[in-house]
């Protein structure tokens, strides 16, 4: 029995967001969550086809140029979180835990790759975290990048996990400045078909255990999730 009662937080299934929604989306919840106004929230989500360029990106890892980037309607935008560049699109759960932080940011994050590891190990893919290289791999594929930024003590961004992901889109780039790596998702590791439905509640469980907490789901329609899309 533990000796202390886990804290509570929420979660929600956004559906497909543009990137630059859910990003305005994450500063309002982040907000809400410094200043006590709301329980810490951990987002889940699709994007449409983006590449994000962190704050220490190498805008070179870009190979695509701009007139290809249009013709395969993958749009280019700067993100306030750290590291260089990935993709994100159909097919990939994106998740942001907007967490306050207990024990440092490294913590916050190893605890994230814990939570993905062991949900890729209930599904029987044998998983890794790679300190040097950050993310979770597959052997020398990595299934999952990771990423985050913190204000007010307070945990935005998080990750990218290939679950159906088209990997051919990953072309247009060198993913995380790494060029001598590949990228898988779960589908190829598996060879079948996979709902993202049933790995978000599986994620979520996982989640829940690793960060010792309750996480309750709440509606996408929630009011406290709205006002950044009103604000377009």
């Amino acid at each position: 029995m533990n000796a202390h009662a886990p804290w509570s937080g929420e979660w929600a299934w956004l559906g497909r967001l543009p990137y630059v929604v859910a990003e305005r989306l994450q500063a309002q919840v982040r907000d809400q969550v410094a200043s006590g106004a709301a329980p810490d929230t951990f987002l889940l989500l699709e994007h449409e086809p983006v590449i994000t360029l962190g704050r220490s990106a190498d805008v070179t890892n870009v190979l695509a140029t701009p007139e290809k980037l249009r013709q395969v309607g993958i749009s280019v935008v700067r993100a306030s979180r750290g590291g260089d560049v990935t993709y994100h699109g159909p097919g990939q759960l994106v998740g942001y835990p907007i967490f306050r932080l207990r024990r440092g940011v490294r913590s916050h994050v190893t605890s994230m790759a814990d939570a993905i590891i062991s949900t890729l190990g209930l599904m029987g893919i044998d998983a890794h975290w790679r300190e040097s290289q950050p993310g979770v791999w597959v052997g020398d594929d990595k299934i999952c990048a990771v990423g985050v930024r913190v204000q007010r003590r307070v945990a935005t961004h998080g990750f990218a996990l290939n679950v159906t992901t088209d990997l051919d889109a990953f072309r247009t780039i060198v993913p995380c400045g790494l060029r001598h790596t590949g990228i898988t998702s779960m589908v190829k590791c598996l060879g079948t078909s996979i709902e993202i439905d049933k790995i978000t509640h599986l994620l979520c469980r996982e989640f829940a255990r690793v960060f010792d907490m309750d996480l309750v789901e709440i509606s996408a329609s929630s009011s406290r999730l709205q006002i950044a899309n009103e604000n377009l």
